[in-house]
C-alpha cells in the first residue's frame, strides 16, 4: 500500500449546478482529514475549493493551499489554512503543488481543473512520476472525459495502458483507498525514432 500524506485536490472554485458535488467536495475533506491526510490545493476559498478546506479544517486536518499573487483576491484566498504559501506564476503553483503531494485527485471542476488534471497526467505518461492519478466521478461527472481519453487510444494518440495511470471511482473513500493500492503500469516507450 501506498502511504500518502498528502494529497493534492483540484476542483472547482465555483460550487456547479447540482448539490451532489458540494456534498462530494465535503465528504472528501472530512475523510481525508479523519485520515490523516493533509490537503493540497489551489488556496481559495471559494466553490468546491472552499468546501474541502472547510470540511477538512472542521475535521482537525491539515491543509496547504497555494496560490499565485494575480489570484489573491479573484479566488478569495483562504485565511485560516494550516499553511498557505503565495507564489509568482501558474507554472509556480502547479510545480509546488506537485512537489508536495504524494498522489492527486480531481472533483468536479471546470477547464482550470481539466487542465492540472491532464498536465499531471501527462507528466505520468512521460515517466516524471509515479504517483497515483485519481478522478471522484460524482454523478458521473467525468464520463465524458474517460471516453475522450478512450478515443484518444482508439485512434492512436494514447497507449492502452495509459488509461490504467487514471483511478476512478464515484465515492471518495473507494477512490482513496484504489489510490492506495495504485501501482503505476508499465508502459513502452511513448516516443521513438519510428513514430516521430
Amino acid at each position: 500500500m501506498l502511504q500518502l500524506s498528502t494529497l493534492c485536490v483540484f476542483c472547482g472554485s465555483n460550487p456547479g449546478a447540482d448539490p451532489a458535488y458540494a456534498d462530494a467536495a465535503r465528504r472528501t475533506g472530512e475523510l481525508l482529514a479523519r485520515s490523516g491526510i493533509a490537503i493540497v490545493f489551489g488556496g481559495g476559498r471559494v466553490g468546491l475549493m472552499g468546501r474541502v478546506a472547510e470540511a477538512a479544517l472542521g475535521a482537525g486536518g491539515k491543509v496547504i493551499g497555494v496560490i499565485p499573487q494575480v489570484l489573491m483576491r479573484k479566488e478569495l484566498a483562504h485565511d485560516s489554512l494550516t499553511e498557505l504559501h503565495v507564489v509568482n506564476t501558474m507554472h509556480e503553483r502547479k510545480q509546488l503543488m506537485a512537489d508536495l503531494s504524494d498522489g492527486f485527485v480531481a472533483l468536479p471542476g471546470g477547464f482550470g481543473t481539466f487542465e492540472e488534471f491532464c498536465e499531471i497526467l501527462t507528466w505520468a505518461q512521460l515517466g516524471l512520476h509515479t504517483k497515483p492519478c485519481g478522478l471522484l466521478n460524482v454523478k458521473g461527472y467525468y464520463d465524458p472525459l474517460l471516453a475522450l481519453f478512450e478515443h484518444a487510444v482508439r485512434e492512436q494518440f494514447a497507449r492502452p495502458g495509459h488509461l490504467d495511470m487514471i483511478v476512478t471511482d464515484d465515492d471518495p473513500t473507494r477512490l482513496v483507498e484504489r489510490m492506495k493500492r495504485f501501482r503505476a503500469p508499465v508502459v513502452e516507450k511513448w516516443l521513438t525514432p519510428q513514430t516521430t
